[in-house]
């Protein structure tokens, strides 16, 4: 019987690479986003939404677990950034960055651990983000938003441990796609040059981060917070 994974931010980009995949590893993939999807597969099923709406999430992981009958996994990818100096970052922009980043990752866990709970088996997968560890400037709030999620992912592994239940997060550095589009090349090869090991990240690089906390071995490992290219607190 085929695995059952959620994946938010499935559209484009990271989301959309992890989607196609785990489908082509024989998984049974839900995927979200606040637009149309863009992936057609049988073992596929889109949700347009926004992971900022609790309630619609909540239909979303009712839905899953209803057509499947259990979730097995939930990889948290949907994320957005705004790179702008504190003083200059509208209300507006603060609350989105807020709202999908770390109330997204919390409606999300909070729904599919209720599913879970009852299978008492899963793995939970969060997105947070080398801006955090580094501090990076003009990312005061996306970096605090992770760093949130980062918190969130360590107290909830340990209060879902008793149900079998893994939590983990990966902490991917810059790869091409919409989240580091409005970065300037200047800043973005300053934040290169501070890994240990030089270069941009490729799907590649997430996705075997996500396969091994998602591996049935990987039972032992909760409430770890790993980032990629070397970068370390």
């Amino acid at each position: 019987m085929s695995e059952v994974i959620l994946i938010t931010g499935t559209r484009k980009g990271l989301g959309h690479a992890l989607a196609e995949h785990y489908l082509a590893a024989g998984w049974i993939v839900a995927g979200c986003s606040r637009g149309a999807g863009t992936i057609t597969h049988e073992r596929y099923t889109h949700h347009e939404l926004d992971i900022a709406d609790d309630v619609a999430v909540a239909t979303m992981v009712r839905a899953t677990a209803r057509a499947h009958g259990r979730i097995d996994a939930l990889v948290n990818n949907a994320g957005i950034a705004a790179m702008n100096h504190l003083t200059l970052t509208p209300s507006a922009t603060a609350r989105r960055i807020l709202d999908t980043n770390t109330l997204g990752t919390f409606y999300c866990v909070r729904e599919v651990a209720k599913v879970m709970t009852r299978a008492r088996r899963g793995r939970i997968v969060n997105f947070t983000t080398v801006a955090t560890p580094l501090h990076l400037e003009g990312e005061a709030l996306y970096a605090a938003s992770k760093a949130a999620v980062e918190s969130f992912t360590q107290i909830a592994a340990r209060e879902l441990a008793p149900f079998g239940i893994t939590v983990n997060a990966v902490g991917p550095t810059p790869i091409d796609t919409d989240l580091i589009r409005g970065v300037p090349a200047d800043k973005l090869a300053a934040l290169i040059a501070r890994q240990a090991i030089p270069r941009r990240g490729e799907p590649r690089d997430v996705i075997n981060a996500v396969d091994f906390f998602l591996q049935a071995s990987s039972d032992f490992i909760t409430g770890q917070i790993l980032y990629l290219g070397g970068i370390t607190r």
